[in-house]
Formats: structure tokens, sequence, C-alpha cells
């Protein structure tokens, strides 16, 4: 889906399609300075508006690599997250003495991801680090050792490339703002 096609939806748009493939491509050359082909990398998606980031990540980077998927769901009041994390779908793959790269969408409050990269590394992985496209510096709560950061946004409502508001928008090409009155 283009921005064209949901003008009256989106006050703006973050990152074009171009953005977005040059942002991963940037990513995988530094990720690919890190690891080599015998590191044994497993790099978990998760799910699932990590989706479009992990497959053109995984199909960007010229290494050698394992690719799995977990969902986890953390509840609270409302639309905030409580910390309170409880997994859906759990690994297919032993990460044991595995180098372990988490890709997410965005890092919004970190509070899931915290408790995902604390919950992973009690597993016996020889290391893990994570890789997200998005952050958003003024919303984060907790501090996250972030070692791949593809682009800081503003705390706005984004969508698009994965990014849903009520599990719409997900396959918009670009990444844009929600217009408020959509989810007010």
């Amino acid at each position: 889906m283009d921005i064209k096609d949901i003008e009256s939806d989106i006050t703006e748009v973050l990152l074009s399609e171009e953005q977005i493939a040059d942002t991963i491509s940037e990513l995988a050359r530094r990720i690919e300075a890190d690891y080599s082909d015998d590191d044994d990398l497993l790099i978990v998606g998760v799910l699932r508006g990590a989706v479009m980031v992990m497959a053109d990540l995984a199909r960007a980077l010229h290494i050698h690599l394992t690719m799995d998927w977990m969902a986890v769901s953390s509840y609270g009041s409302g639309t905030q997250s409580s910390g309170v994390v409880r997994i859906l779908k759990d690994l297919d793959t032993d990460i044991t003495g595995r180098k372990v790269l988490i890709v997410e969408d965005i890092i919004d409050s970190g509070l899931t991801l915290s408790w995902l990269l604390a919950n992973l590394r009690t597993r016996g992985a020889e290391s893990v680090e994570i890789c997200a496209l998005l952050r958003k510096p003024d919303a984060v709560k907790v501090e996250l050792d972030v070692r791949y950061v593809g682009v800081d946004i503003p705390n706005a409502f984004v969508v698009g490339y994965g990014l849903d508001y009520a599990e719409r928008y997900r396959n918009l090409k670009s990444i844009g703002v929600l217009a408020p009155h959509v989810y007010a």
C-alpha cells in the first residue's frame, strides 16, 4: 500500500520506501562488520511488527545466518505496557552457545524488549544483541544497550512497514505518522 492510498490517515511521512531500504542496508553492513560466516548468527524476529524488517534485513546480509521468531505480549492498563510479559510463541531453536541478534521494528518504552533481552541471556547464548529499525528516544523508560539502531524518531504514533494500528497499515511501504482522528 502506498501513502497516496491513505493520504487522509497520515499527517507526515517519516521514512520513504527508499529511505527504509537504505537504512536496512546500512544496518546490514554494520552487522556484517561485527559477525562473520563462522559466527553461527541467529536472528530472532519479534512478531508481528518485525516481519518486514526481518525479511529485508536477512536478504541484505551477506553472511550465513539462521532465523527464528518469538511472539511476546506485554499487558497493563489500556494501551500502556506494564512490562509484565508473557511468551505467546517461543523460539524453536536452542540458543545455547549461539550469537543471537534480536530484530525489532521499533523501540518505544523498551519495557518488553528489556524483558526479552534478559530472558534470552539466561538461556546460555554466547551473546544477545539488539537491532531496531526505529527508536523513540523520548519514549524509552528503561536503559537498553541497543547495538544497532537505524533511525531515531519523534515520540509520535507511527504506522507502516510492519507497524500497525488495530492490525491495519502494516503493509504500507513507507512509515508515517498516523493522524489523531484515526485513533481518537
